[in-house]
């Protein structure tokens, strides 16, 4: 992952913001010591830019595309209404006894609705419409998702789209790598579409933040 900012600057800016809670924390080491490819965790600082979005939103239905071990569900979770509720999806089934023993331990478990296996067959079966949606799988189908989350939206929600730099490669226009291809495209379409407004921020791999008209 390239760095878009100095490591001084970064460190400065961790430093000036709000503390990582401390079961994120531990979830964090966790996943770094016992899981493959730690670097799929939304991490500190990234993770309390979405906390913050969820604070301010104050939702009542969230969706999460991609919960790896939990921790970007937990961020969610801190803004989440009183009654509310996370719909999280991932294929892996593997990841779910440390998610659910995280979801216990951030006193969330009753909040969160998991679901595992193909995103694109399971998100048409969940008949919510969303406050928030964090889309953090499989980049390939990242327009896909797109295309069937958009409806799911309530007027004036949101979607985080993380990755959507993808280690600076979307501006190689030498990269023509499917994954990159098909970002440089979800980059542009979500950015063309008379939906939404986007702003996309330089945070980590690129977080792009979609609000509904």
């Amino acid at each position: 992952m390239n760095n878009f900012i100095t490591k001084e600057i970064l460190e400065y800016s961790e430093q000036q913001s709000v503390k990582e809670p401390k079961v994120l924390k531990e979830l964090n080491r966790e996943t770094h010591l016992k899981v493959l490819n730690p670097r799929m965790l939304s991490g500190f600082f990234q993770g309390r830019l979405i906390s913050l979005i969820s604070k301010i939103l104050k939702p009542n239905k969230v969706l999460e595309i991609g919960t790896y071990t939990g921790y970007s569900a937990i961020c969610l979770s801190e803004g989440l209404s009183s009654n509310g509720t996370i719909h999280t999806i991932d294929k892996n089934e593997e990841l779910i006894n440390i998610q659910n023993k995280y979801f216990k331990k951030a006193g969330v478990k009753n909040s969160i609705i998991q679901h595992t296996g193909n995103a694109l067959e399971i998100i048409p079966k969940i008949n919510e419409n969303f406050d928030l949606i964090f889309l953090d799988a499989d980049k390939e189908n990242y327009i896909n998702y797109f295309n069937l989350i958009i409806n799911k939206l309530n007027k004036g929600g949101i979607i985080l789209a993380d990755n959507v730099l993808w280690s600076g490669k979307v501006i190689d226009l030498t990269d023509n790598d499917l994954t990159t291809r098909i970002l440089r495209e979800f980059n542009e379409l979500v950015n063309e579409d008379s939906r939404v407004e986007t702003i996309l921020l330089p945070i980590r791999d690129g977080i792009s933040l979609i609000r509904k008209l």
